[in-house]
């Protein structure tokens, strides 16, 4: 138990300092967290109604549309009527949308490869294959 006590307490407090740096990072871009979020949802979908990105994000659809608005003000995203049902208005991601999304990704990866620069590629591929394990369990 004691250990599961610290694998607890070691992801809570690496998730605190991966948000830390990912707010930092997104400062750059100009572009807020939620934002960040509603944008990679976008950028790996064909588009998603308000709804379906409110229920993805948990957050209230008068939220969403609001950083849909802002984000849409920015050329990140853009609306478009539903081929099947034109009453349905989706969202999706603008290839500048999608282009942000990249920049901070790699930013972010690079930060992590620079605090990985101590593990031998051993202790890498473990990490992964262990925090890749957890995901699916969790999932």
């Amino acid at each position: 138990m004691e250990l599961v006590v610290d694998i607890e307490k070691n992801l809570r407090e690496i998730d605190y300092i991966i948000r830390k740096k990912g707010r930092e990072i997104l400062k750059d871009f100009s572009i807020t967290t939620p934002q960040f979020v509603a944008l990679q949802f976008l950028a790996s979908s064909e588009g998603l109604t308000i709804g379906e990105l409110s229920n993805k994000m948990a957050l209230a659809c008068s939220t969403i549309t609001d950083l849909v608005d802002r984000m849409e003000k920015n050329d990140l995203v853009s609306r478009f009527k539903d081929d099947k049902d034109r009453r349905v208005v989706r969202v999706k991601a603008e290839e500048k949308g999608h282009q942000l999304v990249e920049d901070v990704l790699v930013r972010r990866q690079a930060y992590l490869l620079e605090k990985l620069i101590d593990f031998s590629d051993k202790e890498k591929e473990s990490l992964a294959e262990s925090l890749f394990k957890l995901y699916k369990v969790m999932k």
